[in-house]
């Protein structure tokens, strides 16, 4: 079944120009031209669409109220942006309504691929409730405190963007929106950026702080004590993930770019945990209740209540908003390893691998529905390393770990 996509640009030249630029894409999509927003939400409101990729600059409606509209009335949409317009005033107005913004002239095979990208996780997730709220979300909740913190280094005259990432790298949300950002066309960028590192250096002081305070990357879990537990839980996890996968790729003696994806798949890898408990608090935690009376069975018991896994829901959110494939690869496998077709050493054996040995010994409910698949790691062919990586969790939880910013009040 070919995807349904909708362009939206005000000037008949360009579509003309897109019509016989995507002609030879006919066969794996079915694409409407319309001349405005106007027209675009009358199409919509009539006919269903998978994509919607718009123009910036148009008169009356925009680009970034369209895809407003489009993200209020059909959240399962995925929204991209091509425009030739990439001011810093346009890209911030529209990165909330926008999962990707390509620039243009449009090079058909990008265009192909993310969009084969976003589409593949998709049909991971059969729930088109759980897709609506994936698909809708403009930002992943944070620790008031860690706002507070950039903030307050990117206000001081001795701020540097080391600290700013190393603030960043402690969190979930503002990795994954600043590599959302640094992965997008605007900036110019020929490789993929995968650490907070690269992302902050590339994007600069300036756009940090307005990103942070465009996106309103805020906590989502207060008033709600029960699940406030949960997320720092998650947090403390997620950094020890983060740490050991690292260590694992160090020791398997990887290239910079693969301990470099480890570490960050590490902090992103329980995303969809995060999503499913900010936007479905009481389900998810019925569900994490019944893992905890049956650990081994944690993603059947997400498949059969929600249609999908936290893993389904992480590795797409990722996917739409452009992340690296290593990325979204390590996230959407990362507790069923042996379901992926790469039976080589990546990102997503550190990060399995870590997240068993890490969550072996806890006892938080959030944290028992994943074990070590050997089976995965003997056609990796690492079986005898697995003691190894043991000791270098030993070895990790023999120095104390950073504790937790304090929530804010």
């Amino acid at each position: 079944m070919r995807s349904r996509l909708l362009f939206v640009d005000d000037e008949a030249l360009v579509l003309q120009g897109l019509r016989r630029t995507l002609h030879p894409m006919r066969d794996q999509w079915e694409m409407t031209f319309v001349d405005g927003g106007e027209a675009a939400l009358k199409v919509l409101s009539k006919e269903h669409f998978d994509a919607v990729i718009t123009d910036m600059k148009m008169p009356g409606m925009d680009g970034a109220q369209l895809l407003d509209e489009v993200k209020q009335r059909f959240p399962e949409i995925v929204r991209f942006v091509l425009s030739g317009e990439a001011g810093r005033d346009a890209i911030l107005r529209s990165i909330g309504q926008t999962h990707q913004y390509l620039c243009k002239p449009c090079d058909p095979q990008e265009l192909r691929l993310r969009l084969a990208q976003a589409f593949l996780m998709r049909d991971l997730l059969r729930n088109t409730g759980v897709l609506a709220v994936v698909s809708g979300l403009k930002s992943l909740p944070s620790l008031p405190a860690l706002y507070h913190e950039i903030m307050a280094e990117l206000g001081s005259k001795y701020s540097s963007m080391q600290k700013v990432a190393a603030i960043v790298s402690k969190d979930v949300a503002m990795t994954a929106k600043i590599l959302q950002l640094a992965n997008s066309a605007f900036m110019g960028v020929r490789c993929v950026v995968s650490s907070p590192n690269q992302a902050v250096a590339l994007i600069g002081a300036e756009m940090v702080r307005a990103l942070v305070l465009t996106a309103h990357v805020f906590s989502e879990f207060e008033g709600r004590p029960a699940v406030a537990a949960y997320w720092k839980t998650l947090w403390d996890h997620s950094m020890a993930v983060a740490s050991l996968a690292k260590r694992i790729a160090v020791a398997e003696k990887s290239p910079k770019a693969l301990v470099e994806d480890s570490f960050t798949a590490g902090v992103l890898h329980e995303v969809g945990k995060l999503v499913l408990l900010a936007k479905m608090p009481d389900e998810y935690c019925s569900i994490i209740a019944a893992v905890a009376q049956h650990p081994s069975s944690g993603a059947e018991i997400e498949r059969e209540r929600l249609g999908c896994t936290h893993a389904d829901v992480g590795g797409y959110l990722m996917s739409i908003w452009g992340l690296p494939q290593t990325l979204i690869y390590a996230i959407a496998f990362h507790d069923h390893a042996s379901e992926s077709v790469d039976k080589a050493f990546s990102s997503l054996t550190a990060v399995h691998c870590a997240d068993a040995i890490v969550s072996s010994g806890s006892s938080s409910d959030i944290l028992r529905d994943i074990c070590l698949d050997e089976n995965y790691v003997r056609q990796v062919g690492l079986s005898e390393r697995i003691p190894v990586w043991r000791g270098l969790y030993d070895e990790q939880t023999a120095v104390p770990e950073p504790a937790a910013p304090a929530a804010a009040h």
